[in-house]
């Protein structure tokens, strides 16, 4: 009778059900010299919970301080930082050239050459945009047909 609690319990203990008094129980009945035969394969886990409680960690953890390497990467970047300011600046300071022009008639010229350099590249994207239109009907047919 009390080999088909301790199966019962032992059912519970897999499935994660079991109490702590119900634990209990079982590790009192595999530390006894009395466990059933089909049971006996129990033993030496239930005695290796028994064994690993009682030890202790007694190694020493070293502490190592990282405020230096803190207070290196601290340098880094300020060093970054400060190289980024003297680029920006130093660029930023220089005069630069925006195409203004005096005249208006040569203004005019450089407006007309710029507008007809952006006409070229608008008309070479219409010509792809044909092809496009070309294989969407062609497809269109063919689906159409399929279908």
């Amino acid at each position: 009778m009390e080999s088909d609690r301790i199966d019962i319990l032992l059912e519970k203990y897999f499935q994660g059900e079991t109490s702590i008094a119900e634990e209990k129980e079982l590790k009192n009945y595999f530390s006894s010299s009395d466990v059933a035969q089909h049971l006996e394969q129990y033993k030496p886990m239930f005695g290796y919970f028994s064994q690993a409680k009682q030890h202790q960690f007694v190694q020493e953890i070293p502490l190592q301080s990282k405020k230096r390497n803190v207070a290196w990467l601290s340098i880094a970047a300020s060093v970054v930082v400060m190289l980024g300011v003297g680029t920006f600046a130093y660029y930023n300071s220089q005069p630069q050239d925006l195409g203004t022009y005096d005249d208006p008639e040569v203004a005019f010229r450089e407006t007309q050459k710029a507008l007809s350099l952006l006409s070229g590249n608008v008309n070479k994207g219409l010509e792809s945009v044909k092809y496009v239109n070309e294989y969407e009907a062609a497809k269109d047919r063919i689906f159409n047909d399929y279908y």
